[in-house]
């Protein structure tokens, strides 16, 4: 079993985070982030985003807003 890179952490990261990785690829993850302090950074970073997103309502974002974060999510996923 090879061990993850920093980059498919950052791929795996939705998943880990929602609990939903196989318990294989959960535990690839979590001994990466026991070594390395810069993922284990990346993770409680997006945590916190996740804590406070969560709390804000899909209603409350302008459909400029709305808009705005679905092309950054496109163009994200396109590069």
């Amino acid at each position: 079993m090879r061990d993850l890179a920093c980059r498919q952490v950052v791929e795996l990261v939705t998943g880990y985070l929602e609990g939903t990785l196989p318990r294989r690829e959960r535990r690839r993850v979590e001994r990466h982030l026991a070594a390395c302090p810069h993922c284990t950074t990346y993770i409680e970073q997006m945590r916190t985003t996740l804590a406070a997103l969560g709390t804000i309502p899909e209603e409350s974002l302008t459909p400029d807003a709305r808009e705005a974060l679905v092309h950054a999510f496109r163009d994200w996923r396109a590069a």
